[in-house]
């Protein structure tokens, strides 16, 4: 009944007039940048920011949660009448809702992917609901070696599960390890790497290298893209499935929430992992698989119920442990941290108007989607007119203001647009800058845990396997490394291999 208890106190807030108004903001500007192509959630998040500075932390994380969640069902719209992702998660949604589109069908293909973007969207938020508060009350008992080797596991696969291969994701990991030491050392006071540059005292910003490296970065590349594409328009009466098309779509979606909500706990790119697995299964499982790719109900309800399914449990471990799992928890973790609160182990208990506000929050937001998403498509559809030399110097401004006006920093100026011009050629080398923050999120924390569990056992790195519990993770941690190795050298050897025998 605590769980019950605690929801109802959430509502309360959530419910207020000034959040319900924030919890539609973000759900729909989520949508729109979902809907428009190049910018995405991340972006999104990143640029809207600013505008939380003058509120407190429930609606400020209300409406940057419902970015998150609202870009989602966004990024279906664009890919299913028009073959053209509105965001990287809605790319396999392109494989066969493009195609429902030619045949007449897109209405039916926008419906089922707005109800089983609600479907997957709610049993997350059940999920988190439970078990964030249970995996905090488990945290809380950790000391520093034990919170070390949670770090460590979350260290290795976050270059796993990047966007590239291991090898082309870690050095971008350990690029964000050193730039997160520059600063004040924590335990001693010592300044490193400063170079007598008092800006760096406090290390860099996160909040503008995020917003460089993900706002103006991938406003640049958006650039290069063309965005001309023949438009389909949906009418309202299209939108209706068929018995067969309901039929064929609920266990999709259901097993979809279960593969978006387990991917989504790990690192790395969830939502485009976990929308790809559940393509692959419902291929696997159909009995005529040759007949997707060709406009298959399935290959819309699964993919679509696993990306908004994984958004809800990507939470769990970014609120329960500190630890964001995706670029788009580390952009809300640097919100929370604006405002004095750190995700983690005592946010739950030091701060439940916050937790609770949210999770309420996320019900109405689903709500508030499926009417955003159906009856409105047309409209989000019309954006994609609006031509990109008046979106982007707009962005560029916010990107601007926005990190200007935390600090009244010029350097942090010069940061951002230093972030935003290193993200842009990192892109067009096919590295990923999220990787980067992440670390440098993840990294300070790490280092932090493992000298305090040095200075406890004076110095002997003893103190690691006194505990089964890191025991055990860093045993997974070096089982992961491993082989992620191998896995990264076999393609190498594989392509050697055949060049071998082409020479022959």
């Amino acid at each position: 009944m605590d769980v019950f208890s605690n929801l109802a106190h959430g509502f309360q807030t959530a419910l207020s007039l000034q959040n319900i108004y924030l919890c539609f903001i973000g759900c729909l500007w989520g949508t729109m940048v979902g809907v428009l192509p190049g910018i995405g959630p991340l972006a999104g998040i990143t640029l809207l920011i600013p505008a939380t500075f003058g509120l407190d932390a429930t609606g400020a994380i209300i409406m940057l949660a419902g970015i998150y969640y609202g870009a989602m069902y966004g990024g279906s719209t664009t890919s299913i009448l028009m073959n053209v992702p509105g965001e990287s998660a809605s790319v396999v949604t392109c494989i066969d809702g493009y195609q429902m589109t030619l045949k007449g069908r897109g209405g039916a293909a926008l419906f089922i992917s707005a109800w089983g973007s609600f479907v997957g969207g709610t049993l997350s938020i059940v999920g988190l609901m439970v078990l964030a508060p249970t995996l905090a009350d488990f945290a809380m008992k950790f000391g520093p070696p034990e919170m070390f080797s949670v770090l460590l596991v979350a260290f290795v696969l976050l270059g796993s599960l990047g966007s590239g291969s291991f090898f082309r994701t870690m050095p971008m990991v350990f690029m964000g390890l050193l730039i997160g030491t520059i600063g004040m050392d924590p335990l001693t006071g010592s300044l490193r790497f400063t170079h007598n540059i008092p800006d760096l005292y406090d290390g860099i910003g996160l909040l503008p290298v995020a917003m460089g490296a993900m706002g103006v970065g991938e406003i640049l590349i958006a650039t290069e893209e063309s965005l001309l594409r023949v438009i389909h328009k949906i009418k309202l009466r299209e939108l209706l499935p068929t018995r067969d098309e309901l039929r064929a779509s609920w266990a999709p979606i259901f097993r979809g929430s279960g593969i978006g909500f387990m991917i989504g706990l790990l690192p790395g790119s969830a939502h485009v992992l976990s929308s790809f697995v559940s393509y692959m299964a419902e291929k696997r499982l159909a009995k005529r698989p040759e007949e997707f790719g060709s406009g298959r109900i399935e290959g819309v309800a699964g993919p679509e119920t696993a990306n908004n399914a994984a958004s809800g449990s990507a939470m769990i471990p970014f609120l329960s442990l500190g630890i964001p799992t995706g670029p788009a928890p580390a952009v809300m973790m640097i919100a929370l941290l604006i405002h004095g609160i750190a995700p983690g182990p005592l946010f739950i208990s030091k701060h439940p108007d916050v937790f609770w506000g949210l999770i309420a929050s996320m019900y109405i937001g689903n709500v508030m989607l499926i009417v955003l998403n159906l009856p409105l498509v047309g409209i989000f559809v019309s954006l994609l007119r609006i031509p990109f030399r008046i979106l982007f110097p707009v962005i560029l401004l916010i990107c601007l203001v926005g990190t200007y006006s935390v600090n009244s920093s010029a350097f942090e100026l010069a940061v951002l647009l230093f972030f935003g011009i290193l993200g842009y050629f990192i892109r067009k080398m096919n590295y990923d800058m999220a990787p980067l923050i992440l670390a440098m999120i993840i990294g300070p924390t790490m280092e932090l845990s493992l000298r305090q569990a040095l200075m406890r056992s004076d110095g002997s790195f003893s103190i690691f396997w006194e505990s089964s519990i890191t025991m055990t993770l860093i045993s997974v941690s070096f089982l992961l490394l491993v082989w992620n190795v191998y896995r990264g050298i076999r393609p190498t050897k594989a392509s050697w291999e055949r060049a071998l025998e082409e020479s022959k």
